[in-house]
């Protein structure tokens, strides 16, 4: 198990890290540095954990976590496979507004953008309509060296902090860095057993076991560094793949999805389904299904 806090090798002359990966599945543990991040999805889908919070991502999402952030992007099951075929490929920037570039950031021009970093310490998904000028930034920065690539990660931070939507944060605010090593650790694993183990019957006494914890304590343990309770988080887990799974249209009915993902009954699913979305499982997947005609009728 590699320990919370991940170290970047930051080469002697860059100030901003540039980084391509083409690999099985992603980095699978939870971790944080000093450097905020960048990450462009370009190949690979599954679960994305910043600190309290859990998101789908899919391929052609951007991100923006915060430094200290503690996050993982957590693969899907199929990218563990033996044998497997699927691979998962992201382009990421990393830079550490404290570190070597405060100097940069200190400045009176620099404030706005200062700021901004400052206000999405929590990270955010990118808007799609930003995904091109996002994009060529990432590319640019990637390709450049020199004073070239630290002039388009300027021009990338600019483009950043013109985004007249609303951001929504990826995680809570004051909690998200408050973990410390061992703890990260040991969330870790309770955060994996749980991924890994949603669709079946999951005891309190066996993810208490992963912390070596009696039930009682895992439980206050747990609430206390999560703000989840244990059944909250695997509930959200488990609707998360529900929903992935009422998109891909790879199911014979809802209730096959609700018993796949864990449920043992199809009424349980409606309602903790209903209570973290917000709407029923057919509606869902019926908006999901109108928003995609739309998006077709319009690219035709």
């Amino acid at each position: 198990m590699k320990v919370l806090q991940f170290t970047l090798p930051v080469p002697h002359d860059k100030s901003v890290i540039a980084e391509q990966v083409t690999l099985p599945y992603f980095y699978p543990y939870l971790h944080r540095h000093q450097e905020a991040q960048i990450t462009w999805i370009q190949e690979g889908d599954g679960t994305l954990i910043t600190g309290n919070n859990m998101h789908t991502f899919t391929s052609g999402e951007i991100y923006l976590i915060g430094a200290n952030t503690p996050h993982l992007f957590k693969s899907n099951p199929e990218y563990f496979e033996q044998g497997g075929t699927k691979n998962v490929k992201a382009c990421s920037i990393y830079f550490d507004p404290e570190g070597v570039l405060k100097p940069l950031f200190d400045l009176p021009e620099m404030k706005i953008c200062k700021s901004f970093l400052t206000q999405h310490q929590q990270g955010f998904k990118v808007p799609a309509v930003h995904f091109n000028d996002i994009t060529s930034g990432l590319l640019s920065i990637k390709n450049t060296t020199g004073s070239d690539q630290l002039l388009s990660f300027l021009q990338l931070i600019k483009v950043l902090q013109n985004m007249n939507q609303k951001l929504e944060p990826l995680c809570e605010r004051g909690n998200a860095s408050s973990i410390t090593e061992s703890e990260g650790i040991r969330i870790s694993n309770i955060f994996n057993y749980i991924i890994q183990h949603h669709s079946e019957s999951i005891a309190l006494e066996d993810v208490a076991n992963t912390a070596y914890m009696t039930p009682q304590a895992f439980c206050r343990y747990f609430k206390k560094h999560t703000g989840h309770t244990f059944i909250s988080f695997l509930n959200e887990v488990r609707v998360n793949e529900a929903c992935k799974k009422l998109t891909a249209h790879k199911f014979v009915c809802i209730s096959t999805v609700a018993y796949s993902c864990g449920f043992n009954s199809i009424t349980n699913f409606n309602r903790v389904f209903k209570s973290i979305v917000g709407t029923s499982p057919r509606d869902y997947m019926d908006n999901y299904m109108s928003n995609v005609s739309s998006l077709t009728k319009f690219a035709s």
